[in-house]
């Protein structure tokens, strides 16, 4: 027994060494990413990496606007009207003689911050939400899921259409009504993945030693649960831009003069008609782009299921 215990020492041990050189290898090598970057770009691709870069030009092209912006947005000239592509104005002039091209950066606020307020507001309230019901049950989380499911039998729009038709038509009021519909989707999905750690034995040996539920779920639950968080707010983040366009291009969200992508869109339907179709084409690229460089995001660090949209 000695001696077959004595003869198999060696083969672990050179196992175990086996194993280390290989992994230090590979990283060596770069098969196993070693920094967030490499790990983000493995996770990305190719085509996530280019969505990446694309967010990243428009929220700096929101934050320098007032920089980089040829013209003022809302200045314009009836001399001017509906001009067409040139070296003054890169993408011609619309029907109030007001520059295109600086309506489009300077609209790239109204564009972002509108979704900004969504997700921020659809977060706390779906995170507070979940981890309530979660960490109570029983009637607490039967109730809260009861409120949820009432909220889920009304459409986003529906509940924005009637927030501005009492409140009267803004950004912000679009904005708070549209991430009261958002937050049964994002709660959802938190609440199912809290539950989980809720069950998990650190939480019972936390609550042995003294330790409040509050600061049990702020220490340790939720930082469980922020890829969700994060996640599901990069894919809400598209759905709200388009709803947010959506209002604003039914005239219930940004109201003119106010530079904004949906605004723009509505704006330039009747100079569709005439042949002038820059202005239109223009924000609604601006739209589809950014839309799709968020949704091609979230989808790849977490798919739609972190989100809770599952249609």
């Amino acid at each position: 027994m000695t001696e077959q215990n004595f003869t198999k020492r060696p083969d672990a041990n050179t196992r175990a060494q086996d194993t280390v050189a290989v992994q230090l290898l590979r990283k060596h090598r770069g098969d196993v990413p070693t920094t967030g970057w490499q790990l983000l770009r493995r996770r990305l691709g190719p085509v996530g990496l280019v969505s990446l870069a694309i967010i990243i030009l428009v929220v700096a092209m929101a934050l320098l606007a007032p920089v980089i912006a040829p013209y003022d947005p809302f200045e314009g000239s009836v001399t001017a009207r509906h001009e067409a592509w040139s070296l003054a104005h890169l993408m011609g002039t619309d029907q109030s003689g007001r520059d295109i091209l600086s309506r489009i950066i300077w609209g790239a606020r109204t564009s972002l911050i509108g979704p900004t307020i969504v997700i921020l507001i659809t977060a706390f309230l779906a995170t507070t939400l979940a981890l309530t019901a979660v960490w109570f049950g029983g009637k607490v989380d039967a109730f809260i899921s009861r409120v949820l499911d009432v909220l889920f039998a009304f459409p986003n729009m529906l509940l924005a259409i009637l927030a501005v038709a009492i409140f009267g038509p803004s950004l912000l009021t679009a904005s708070i009504a549209l991430a009261i519909g958002f937050t049964p989707y994002s709660a959802r999905v938190i609440r199912s993945v809290a539950l989980r750690e809720r069950n998990l034995p650190y939480v019972a040996s936390a609550q042995l030693q003294g330790i409040s539920g509050f600061l049990i779920t702020v220490r340790h639950i939720l930082p469980n649960v922020r890829t969700q968080i994060l996640t599901g707010m990069t894919i809400n983040f598209g759905y709200a831009m388009i709803e947010l366009a959506a209002l604003s291009f039914l005239g219930l969200g940004v109201q003119p003069p106010t530079p904004d992508w949906g605004l723009m869109v509505s704006n330039g339907q009747a100079s569709l008609q005439q042949g002038f179709w820059e202005q239109s084409i223009f924000a609604g690229l601006m739209i589809v782009i950014t839309v799709a460089a968020f949704g091609y995001v979230g989808e790849q660090l977490g798919g739609r299921r972190a989100a809770g949209r599952t249609r």
